[in-house]
Parts: structure tokens; C-alpha cells; sequence
């Protein structure tokens, strides 16, 4: 049995697509609760002295980025519930009996879940163009678009890796809800780092999602707290990390 079977990876990821788009009721639901933020907040907060803006930005643009941000953390994340909706049908059980390789099925799952991450945060990004969000230029749409797969891989992967230590979707889903918000707030998603205490901002300092935002708003905005490649780099490591861990923690998990 090779270690990657790319015939298995496709399949994951068409049935991961298919699921997805069949399921209007997922997408809407996906896009509820990041649109409520970016209409209250971004509206609510217009034109307020907000300290650590970007000079030129205000919030609405400051905030856009990060709420596709957090699109991708709430999306990419949740994917690990389909290993386990898998489970309960035992679909799951029949895939690891298959012959293909674990790593490949940890490959098909995250192209899957990062697909359709992507898929919904590039519809936060069209939303928000009419409520008066203007990005940089069309050149920074494939920058965006490197940002958008590396955030998305790496949320991915930790949803499987939590998924992998659950066998029942309610454990999992209070865990990574329990890891959202935290995780959201200490980004500068919804506001800028800089005005928070000096401990919180060091526990920003490792958070991946920190330089996926700040990636994505130098990509769309023309401003960002890091450097370009600071970004890029913090969000490629992680991205190794968490597929790694996913990808170890999946080998473990049995056919019962």
C-alpha cells in the first residue's frame, strides 16, 4: 500500500465537496453567526476612536479580514464533526478497513474540510463588498488566496486531530467551541492586539490564527502588524504541525 494514494484523496475530498453542497442549510448556518459579527460590529463600531487602528484604516476594513478569519477557524475546525458523523454511520469504519493508507485519508479529509472552508469565506468576502468593504486591488487576490489554504490546512488539521480523540460528536463539539473563542479573540480579528495587556499579547504571539489575519488583512488591506514573510512563515509551520499531529493521531484510531 503506497503512502499517498492520490485516486483515495480525491474521492475524500468529492464526497466532502458534494456533502457540502447538497446541504444549503450548512452553508447558511456556516455564514450566520461570522455575517452577525461583521454587520453589528462593523456598522456598531463605524467611525469610533478604536486604539491600534492601522493609520487610514478604519474598522469596517480593519474588521473584514478577520471575520474571514474566523469563518475559516469555525468552518476548517468543525470539519473534524464529519469523521465522526462518519463514525456514527460507519462509513468511517469502512475507509480504514480500505486499502488506503491513513495518511491518505488525513489528506482527503483535509483538502475536503479546507475546500469547503475556503469556499465559505470567499462568500464573507463578496458579502461584505457591498456593505462598503474595498480590498487593495485584484493583485491581492492569489496573496489572499495562499493565506486562505494555509489557515484553512491548519484549523483542518486540528479538527482532526481533536476528532481522532472523541467518539461521540457532543465531547467534540463543546471542545472546539470551548477552543473557538479564545482563539478568535486573541488574533486582532475583531480588534487590534496592541491594546491589549501586555501578558494576552504574548499568548497572541502563538496563536496561528494571529498571522492568518494579519496575513489576509496585508493581503486585502495594504496593512498588517508582522511582516509579509513573518506571516507566511508562522502559518507554514503550523500548517506542517497540525497535519503531522492530525496525521499521527488518525493512525491510532481503530476500525471497531
Amino acid at each position: 500500500m503506497s503512502l499517498v494514494d492520490p485516486l483515495g484523496i480525491y474521492g475524500l475530498w468529492l464526497r466532502d465537496v458534494k456533502r457540502f453542497l447538497r446541504t444549503p442549510s450548512q452553508i447558511i448556518g456556516s455564514l450566520a453567526f461570522p455575517l452577525m459579527f461583521l454587520v453589528f460590529l462593523g456598522f456598531g463600531l463605524s467611525g469610533a476612536a478604536i486604539p491600534g487602528l492601522p493609520e487610514g484604516v478604519d474598522y469596517l476594513q480593519y474588521l473584514v479580514p478577520g471575520i474571514i478569519g474566523f469563518t475559516m477557524l469555525f468552518g476548517a475546525s468543525f470539519a473534524g464533526l464529519a469523521i465522526l458523523s462518519d463514525q456514527d454511520v460507519g462509513f468511517l469504519k469502512e475507509i480504514l478497513v480500505a486499502p488506503v493508507s491513513r495518511t491518505s485519508i488525513v489528506l482527503g479529509r483535509i483538502a475536503g474540510g479546507s475546500t469547503t472552508a475556503i469556499v465559505q469565506a470567499v462568500l464573507i468576502l463578496l458579502i461584505s463588498i457591498p456593505l462598503g468593504f474595498e480590498f487593495a486591488g485584484w493583485l491581492s487576490l492569489p496573496l489572499t488566496a495562499v493565506f486562505l489554504v494555509l489557515i484553512a490546512i491548519t484549523f483542518v488539521g486540528l479538527g482532526i486531530a481533536l476528532a481522532s480523540q472523541f467518539s461521540d460528536s457532543e465531547g467534540f463539539s463543546l471542545i472546539v467551541q470551548f477552543l473557538i473563542f479564545p482563539l478568535l479573540f486573541l488574533s486582532g480579528a475583531l480588534f487590534p492586539i496592541e491594546g491589549f495587556p501586555e501578558p494576552v499579547q504574548y499568548l497572541a504571539l502563538i496563536n496561528p490564527l494571529t498571522y492568518g489575519v494579519d496575513g489576509l488583512r496585508a493581503a486585502l488591506v495594504g496593512a498588517s502588524t508582522y511582516p509579509l514573510i513573518v506571516d507566511f512563515g508562522a502559518l507554514v509551520i503550523s500548517s506542517v504541525v497540525m497535519v503531522s499531529l492530525g496525521a499521527y493521531l488518525f493512525e491510532r484510531v481503530e476500525a471497531v
